[in-house]
């Protein structure tokens, strides 16, 4: 007798909630410890002594990892699936955990972050293969379910810093160490209904493996990738330094203390968390690509204003510009999914390490240039980033996209 959860979604045409809300929640899980990073900063920028530019280094470290590890592993589990590397990947996140809570100096920072960064280069690629493998019919709503969770545990980052670093201190991040515990048990359920997935359906994983990876003309789907690619790129740009430096310049500028800078920006990573979820549904219904432009046009006016408005204006600025500018983020991802038929891994690992690693160098390079300048400049360089995001308009539309993803279905049947 098959089980529920051994239905493949593909032969019931229905989308396993269970599994997407299992890998959602990991994915809060995962990104919550994440960012302890970002939150850790005004704490151990006095305790460890740490200049702008190191902080900047820590978080390189994390993302830069990440992003390196994940197109690989990406491109490999497409071929050869290893399920049981998920709960071993989080099991590198725990060590990582216990190293952020005990390190005494800006060395030991880094491999604890880089601990951190292999866990979620295993974590990200395999999880939206299962969100993926879960969704049915519904992919938009699928990878919104599962992305949410990893906006949720973003936003939990400034209130860990109000809540908990600032009275325990860095020694808090132990308390993190029951997350990376639970997330090593999910994956353990959720890496075995992948593995008997796997097992129901090995003629679609070789007929996936000898399908087309295009469906336009090559140069269509290279330029095609290379916008969204763009697009990724200077999002994750702005995000970090919304994310690392935002509250700084709230600090500086405004003269809030730590614990209510860290509040607004827990009202933009929120906002990006609903943004988030309801994003995928919308596209879903409306086009991935018009998404897309939403998600640019609704954020821009407000990202230009930002810098100079006054401190109510940048609660309210900054919540419109969470919710609109990530809306589209699980919509980036899904389009990329179609725009490469056969290659999910591939294409999971690709978008989000390129998403890891343009936080990460951005991080780096504005923490630089906050030293050499100041913050103020760079919140108000960063909010021309949003800008490039009207490149949207050379995407393919959403017609022009169902039109190529019939032809891939078609050659996959002429095999």
């Amino acid at each position: 007798m098959i089980t529920k959860t051994s239905v493949s979604p593909a032969r019931a045409g229905g989308t396993l909630f269970s599994i997407l809300f299992a890998v959602s929640l990991v994915h809060l899980l995962n990104d919550t410890i994440q960012s302890v990073v970002p939150a850790i900063f005004p704490i151990v920028k006095e305790s460890l002594q740490l200049s702008y530019t190191q902080l900047g280094l820590i978080a390189f470290a994390l993302n830069a990892t990440a992003s390196i590890l994940q197109p690989a592993i990406g491109f490999y589990s497409d071929s050869k699936p290893k399920p049981y590397l998920l709960p071993l990947g989080m099991a590198a996140t725990l060590v990582g955990v216990l190293g952020l809570a005990l390190a005494g100096s800006f060395s030991v920072m880094l491999l604890s972050v880089a601990l951190v960064g292999i866990g979620s280069a295993v974590f990200h690629p395999e999880s939206a293969k299962i969100a993926y493998m879960a969704a049915g019919q519904r992919r938009g709503l699928a990878q919104s379910i599962f992305q949410v969770g990893g906006s949720t545990g973003q936003a939990l980052a400034p209130i860990m810093t109000a809540l908990i670093f600032v009275p325990l201190g860095q020694f808090g991040i132990i308390w993190f160490t029951i997350a990376a515990a639970a997330a090593i048990a999910i994956q353990t359920y959720t890496a075995r209904w992948y593995s008997s997935q796997l097992r129901l359906r090995p003629a679609k994983r070789k007929l996936q493996q000898t399908a087309p990876t295009t469906t336009g003309s090559r140069r269509q789907v290279r330029f095609a990738v290379s916008i969204l690619l763009l697009l990724v790129s200077t999002k994750m740009a702005y995000l970090a330094a919304i994310t690392s430096f935002y509250s700084f310049y709230l600090i500086e500028h405004f003269q809030l203390p730590i614990g209510q800078a860290q509040w607004i920006v827990f009202g933009f990573l929120f906002a990006g968390a609903v943004g988030t979820f309801f994003g995928g549904a919308i596209a879903d219904l409306w086009g991935r690509r018009n998404m897309i432009w939403f998600s640019i046009i609704a954020a821009l006016p407000f990202a230009l204003a930002l810098p100079y408005v006054n401190v109510q204006l940048s609660v309210l600025f900054s919540i419109i510009i969470g919710l609109t500018i990530m809306s589209s983020g699980s919509v980036t991802v899904v389009y990329a999914q179609e725009l490469l038929p056969g290659k999910v891994g591939t294409v999971s690992g690709l978008f989000f390490g390129l998403s890891f690693g343009m936080g990460g160098l951005s991080a780096a390079a504005l923490g630089m240039l906050a030293d050499a300048t100041s913050i103020g400049f760079v919140i108000k360089l960063c909010a021309l980033l949003p800008l490039l995001g009207l490149m949207t308009i050379l995407l393919p539309s959403d017609t022009k996209l169902k039109q190529w993803s019939s032809q891939a279905e078609q050659s996959q049947v002429n095999l």
